[in-house]
């Protein structure tokens, strides 16, 4: 309804035509069919306009309607609703499309008489292929497609040849089937809008599909490069790895020979060190036999000791004051020189009186 009034105001506000176009698709109740029904025997629909709207729409009016009585004149409210009305009967144009297929064309017809008798009505009869051709080219001439203008002008034509054709195959269903299978010109128009959309998105992936082998084609480019670059750096490479080899051959030619000293090497050590491992054991041995005689030595070792501390200065200088010291002396003198390593005199025989009883001995180193 608000729209309505929208376009109720712009005709009265308006001093050319005014048309609107109602399809079949469009109407989603048959309640509206009944306000255009009333719009079109009366030019008004009951009850939508208000008193304010009313007002409003005849104020609207009320110079034009001044203009036509002339100047000075005053328009009653009927003048002025006459005026309005009037103006909407000119001004207001009702287009309907409606598909005679089917029985709601002929159950409007009978509920909704003014759709009809206060309309003029055209008949679309079938087009002919001429009039299926030009359309077809109306939409698709100016239509960019890669083609040559010939092919352009074939598929014009084709488009018209595939409706007329469909339209002659649906007379032979019906004369075998006895069922109606209608092409109207909506269905054509479907048809040309159908395929400029498939087109379309065709074409899209066929630039996607291209963009893809174009970027592919690119990167196999750039690796064809690529791979030629890294055949020249495993050339480099190629030359610098035999030079490493040949100085790893001599180095381990070298290494070679080395190890073979070093084993040799290592024979001699290891000959050494069993030789001083044997060495050692004797040595443990007579450190075992030493630390055996050592011990039983210890006890004269002290005794000695013992000894010593009991020498006196006055007893060195008693025997410094002997003119001929006793055996016992002389001996012990010998026994000190011994412990000292000093010089003694060869070995010879000799007689010594200890305690009074002559013993034969080797001879003192006294004198």
């Amino acid at each position: 309804m608000e729209d309505i009034k929208e376009l109720f105001e712009t005709v009265a506000m308006h001093n050319g035509q005014v048309s609107f176009i109602l399809t079949d698709s469009e109407i989603k109740s048959d309640g509206f069919l009944e306000l255009i029904n009333s719009l079109l025997a009366t030019g008004e629909i009951p009850g939508m306009l208000n008193k304010d709207d009313r007002e409003l729409f005849m104020l609207g009016v009320k110079p034009q309607l001044v203009k036509e009585m002339g100047k000075g004149s005053e328009p009653t409210p009927a003048q002025l609703g006459t005026c309005f009305l009037n103006r909407i009967k000119d001004q207001l144009h009702i287009i309907l499309a409606f598909s005679p297929v089917g029985t709601k064309f002929r159950t409007r017809a009978s509920m909704f008489p003014s759709l009809f008798s206060q309309c003029s009505i055209d008949w679309f009869l079938p087009w002919p292929i001429e009039a299926l051709v030009d359309v077809s080219g109306g939409f698709l001439r100016n239509y960019e497609m890669e083609c040559t203008a010939e092919d352009k002008e074939q598929l014009i034509k084709h488009m018209g040849e595939c409706h007329n054709f469909v339209r002659d195959v649906s007379e032979i269903y019906f004369a075998q089937m006895r069922k109606n299978v209608y092409t109207t010109p909506k269905s054509y128009l479907s048809f040309i809008q159908m395929y400029k959309d498939l087109y379309k998105s065709k074409w899209k992936l066929i630039d996607v599909d291209q963009s893809n082998i174009e970027s592919g084609l690119n990167k196999l480019l750039e690796a064809t490069v690529g791979v030629g670059e890294m055949k020249e750096q495993l050339k480099e490479e190629d030359k610098k790895l035999q030079v490493a080899k040949d100085e790893t051959d001599k180095l381990i030619a070298t290494l070679t020979i080395e190890n073979a000293a070093a084993e040799k090497k290592a024979i001699e050590v290891k000959a050494t060190q069993d030789a001083c491992i044997a060495q050692k054991a004797a040595i443990e041995i007579e450190k075992e036999a030493a630390d055996k005689d050592l011990q039983a030595a210890m006890p004269f070792v002290h005794a000695a000791q013992e000894a010593l501390s009991g020498i006196k200065p006055n007893d060195i200088v008693e025997l410094k004051s002997m003119k001929k010291p006793h055996d016992i002396c002389r001996l012990i003198l010998d026994t000190a020189q011994i412990l000292f390593m000093g010089p003694l005199i060869q070995v010879s025989a000799a007689d010594f009186a200890p305690l009074k009883k002559v013993v034969n001995f080797i001879g003192d180193s006294y004198d």
